[in-house]
Order: C-alpha cells, then structure tokens, then sequence
C-alpha cells in the first residue's frame, strides 16, 4: 500500500524516530509527521536526524486532542506514544501514565475515526499477567532460567509465550501493561463500531542506538552504557540477586521489517495482534548480558546483588513470534551481539554529548 501522510506519535523517541526514518525510506515522497512531547530525557536530540531526512517534527501530547486537529489527511498512524516503566505510579499520581497510555490511546482512535487512518498500534509484552508470567514452570541453568518442557497452561513452549497464553482480567500487570491492555480492547471496538483498520504488535524488549536507557525502562542500553561510562552502579535485582532472569531482545530495524510487511497487507492483516521479539535466539539473562557487554566493551564493571523481587518483576518473558512468523516468513535477523555492538559503538561515537544523559 502507498501512505500519503504518515503519523507517528512519539515520533522523536526511540523506537519512533527509528521507525520513522525506515519508513522515509519506504516511501520517500510521502509526508511523515513525528510528534512528541519531548518529556523523555534525550528525545531532543532526535530532531535534527529527522529534520535531515525530511521528517516533519512536531511537540505536541498525544494526552490534549487539539494536538491532533490540524492533521485532516492522515492515512496512517504508528502509535509509539507511550509511558513505558513498569514502575509508573509508584509512590506517586498515576496520572501521567493514565493519561499517555489509555487517554492517548482515545485520542489516536478518534484522529483515526475521523480521517479514516489505519493504525499500527504498538503494545507490550507487560499485558500478559505477572502472576500467570510468574508461574511458569522453568528450570534454572548456571546462567539463567528457562522454560521447562511440562507445562500446565496454555501459550506457553520452549519458544515463549504465545498470544493465547492465559489473559484473565483478575490478573495484576501494572499500571503499563493495564493501560496498554485497556488500549488494545478500545482498539477492537473502534474496529467494530466504526470500522478502523488496525494492527496490534506486541512487543518485548527493543533496543538500539539513540535510545537513552534508564533503570526501569531501557535495559540494553542502559547496561551497556554502564561499562562505558566509568563510576557507574548497577545490580541484579530480585529472584536471589543471582541476574538469571530472562527477557528477548529486538532490534528495531527488525521491528521495522516486521511493520514493513504488515503495512504492504495491511488489508489482510488488519483486526491481527501479534506478538513481535527477539525469541529464544535473542534471549539472555542479565547475567549473560553482562558477559556480552564485557567481550565488546573491553570493560569489567562491579555488580551489586539485591535477593529481593523488584515491584511488577517476572522470572522470564520470551516472545514467541510464531503467529507472524507462519503468516509472513519475518524472523529476527539481527542477534543480541549486533544489538549490543551497535549500541556499544553509538555510545563511544557521541560519548561527550551522551555522558550527561548517562551520568547523572
């Protein structure tokens, strides 16, 4: 399909700045609008690559909808607008996170309702249920968990989880991963009721260049960034501080190939959720992450221990791609080693400039 005007909320953040420059790619004589509120620590320093790339950058808050009423030709919106920490609302007003993550949601569907735009909304693995998550029955290696060969639920093999693992609404995810569910079900309505044409992605971990890692979201960048910059803490926390927890990585210039098909059969694929990660292949503990990020940096750095769980922590997430992967040949071609080489080397090229987002 060919797109005229495409929007991308949090278009200056990492994974759509990422996407958005692909996408000029794609299709170079279309329009492609990024917006963003620019609350995201770093997010600035995206605007000039766009900018050079004849992409439109625009601040604006997916949370107000007179953000969205100058736009009246869009044709299609990517939906990477979000507040992704688990920790979000914590020890503090969940209303940011309440009001990005649902009520932005609201606005997009109604941008999209009214010029008739199909979206590609981007979820998250976090609206699978921690406590069903936590059930799964692993095995536990020098280096890592993993998923054991006799399970008892459904949506669950050697491969990961599955889009039919157990889904019940009892089930306890955070205030992320409940928004970004509450978001994929207002999406399914729209759909019914208005006839809005849209894809549902959900994704695990994505990391890369240009993406400014934190303790609570951002950990492939994050951990590599700490062997870079000297004088910097880290630690495993939670199921016995021993760094075995496991979760699959994602470049997103593999994201962005698994979009690229979904969008050339959007007509096919639309009403579709899909789980989209790196899979067992792209899959470490904290514990093997380190040891790469040891081999390509050069560096030992000191790790601190702490037994006790972190707030919404799981034991292990992989995704299992399979639904996609069956419909669409796509795979993940890129290992965790390019992932964490090519933030290695983003790292030392703009060390100077990168060190105050990774110091302080």
């Amino acid at each position: 399909m060919t797109f005229h005007h495409i929007l991308i909320t949090g278009g200056c953040g990492f994974v759509g700045s990422s996407l958005a420059l692909r996408l000029k790619e794609k299709f170079p004589d279309s329009r492609v609008t990024a917006v963003d509120n620019f609350i995201r620590k770093g997010s600035e320093l995206n605007v000039p690559r766009l900018t050079a790339a004849g992409i439109e950058c625009i601040k604006g808050d997916v949370r107000n909808i007179e953000t969205f009423t100058p736009f009246d030709t869009v044709d299609l919106i990517i939906d990477c607008a979000a507040e992704p920490s688990v920790m979000a609302g914590k020890g503090g007003s969940p209303m940011y996170v309440l009001e990005t993550n649902l009520w932005g949601t609201v606005n997009v569907l109604e941008l999209a309702r009214r010029t008739t735009a199909s979206v590609l909304f981007l979820s998250t693995s976090r609206i699978y249920p921690v406590r069903e998550l936590n059930e799964i029955r692993t095995i536990e290696t020098d280096t890592r968990f993993a998923v054991a060969p006799d399970q008892t639920m459904s949506g669950i093999t050697e491969r990961g989880i599955a889009e039919s693992f157990p889904m019940g609404i009892d089930g306890e995810r955070t205030l992320y991963g409940g928004t970004k569910l509450a978001s994929e079900i207002l999406i399914k309505e729209y759909g019914l009721l208005y006839g809005t044409r849209a894809i549902i992605n959900r994704c695990g971990i994505i990391g890369g260049p240009w993406q400014f890692g934190k303790v609570d979201q951002g950990l492939a960048v994050l951990w590599m960034a700490r062997h870079v910059f000297p004088n910097q803490k880290l630690a495993y926390f939670g199921w016995g501080g021993e760094g075995k927890q496991v979760r699959d990585f994602l470049h997103p210039d593999d994201l962005f190939d698994a979009l690229s098909y979904q969008l050339d059969h959007f007509d096919t694929l639309a009403g579709s959720t899909f789980n989209l990660g790196g899979g067992v292949a792209n899959s470490a503990s904290l514990r093997e992450l380190t040891r790469v990020c040891e081999r390509i940096s050069g560096q030992q750095i000191a790790i601190g221990s702490v037994p006790e769980n972190s707030f919404g922590d799981v034991k292990l997430y992989i995704s299992d791609f399979s639904k996609f992967e069956k419909l669409s040949g796509w795979k993940p071609k890129r290992n965790i080693e390019t992932i964490m080489g090519d933030v290695h080397a983003w790292l030392i090229a703009n060390k100077e400039s990168l060190a105050p987002l990774f110091t302080s």
